[in-house]
């Protein structure tokens, strides 16, 4: 472990909890090689130990983890390294699978922003604790990217086409939404969070969800908006390809469509593409095969335009104004 990412994840057992605290807040919590390794060695060494759970969570109240360093994505495909970008990809998927194995409760801790790389820390394990800070989202199809870290298994699993629709438009979900979808398990307030790993610890031998909801705030999941969209999600999401899914939200017409059509609109549409077929594809696989198909992704989408692009609209001049390759859902192709 270099000593970055000694720093920038921080490890230890304390009265039977594993805690794993993600520490680079500057940068919300991006993943880096350095620090998906270093949380990887620590859950191994731990696999064997008599724990009652392992709480994953973050020193920041802005982010649990806001997603891969894709910046550094960025710069290896430019420089030509591919090398480096398959390291950290398969290093993240190792992490993604092992947590979904793993023979002790993963308890991750929510609160701010939870975005891609973050979710694969998280939805993997058994417990999500969201907070009323949490933001969720899949963002990838409007950095030129698309959702890997398991999200073609677990998307595709979501009630209904929500996953579909998450996956193509990047819509953020609120603590009341990720409790809807199921992508979190169980509502905590902020001012509660750090005594979740303490309480784990002074009940060992309850079932994890017993203590949670011990804890539990009020659940804000009758709020859910994703809720009272969901015939609209489901219609317009369950069509069987983009330009119907396009047409069925035009013929819709509700403000909500509006607005995913909106963001199918600025994604980029080589992800669009290869979302879709991604997604379609992950219901009839296990997470391993789907993390195998997600990787063998990767290996081409970094050194398209598309990505190079989106990334750089995105986090490096932060124009938000990306131009894209290829033609959009309508069939116009983007002004040159």
């Amino acid at each position: 472990m270099t000593d970055t990412a000694a720093d920038e994840v921080l490890a230890d057992v304390r009265r039977g909890v594993g805690r794993i605290l993600l520490n680079r807040p500057k940068a919300l919590n991006a993943l880096t090689t350095g620090m998906v390794a270093a949380i990887d060695r620590v859950l191994a060494a731990w696999e064997h130990r008599p724990l009652s759970a392992v709480v994953l969570a973050s020193t920041s109240p802005k982010a649990f983890c806001a997603g891969g360093d894709i910046r550094t994505i960025r710069e290896y495909s430019l420089a030509g390294d591919a090398e480096a970008s398959e390291r950290f990809f398969s290093s993240e998927y190792r992490l993604n699978a092992r947590i979904a194995e793993y023979p002790v409760p993963v308890v991750s801790l929510i609160d701010g922003l939870c975005m891609g790389g973050g979710l694969g820390l998280s939805v993997h394990g058994g417990f999500r604790v969201v907070t009323e800070r949490a933001v969720l989202a899949m963002p990838e199809t409007g950095i030129g990217f698309f959702p890997d870290i398991g999200a073609s298994y677990f998307l595709p699993r979501l009630p209904g086409s929500i996953g579909m629709y998450l996956g193509l438009t990047g819509h953020r979900l609120d603590a009341a939404d990720a409790l809807y979808t199921g992508l979190a398990t169980h509502f905590v307030p902020a001012d509660g969070l750090d005594t979740v790993g303490d309480a784990l610890a002074d009940h060992p031998g309850e079932p994890v969800d017993v203590v949670l909801n011990r804890l539990a705030g009020h659940s804000p999941v009758a709020e859910s908006g994703l809720a009272q969209a969901r015939a609209d999600v489901d219609r317009a999401f369950g069509a069987p390809s983009l330009g119907e899914i396009d047409k069925r939200l035009r013929h819709i017409g509700t403000p909500w469509a509006a607005t995913a059509s909106a963001a199918l609109e600025s994604a980029s549409p080589q992800s669009l593409e290869i979302t879709h077929a991604l997604l379609a594809g992950g219901r009839q696989r296990t997470l391993r095969e789907c993390l195998a198909a997600e990787l063998a992704l990767t290996r081409t989408t970094i050194r398209t335009p598309d990505f190079l692009e989106g990334v750089r609209a995105a986090v490096v001049d932060k124009d938000r104004t990306p131009r894209w390759q290829g033609t959009s859902l309508d069939g116009r192709t983007p002004p040159a």
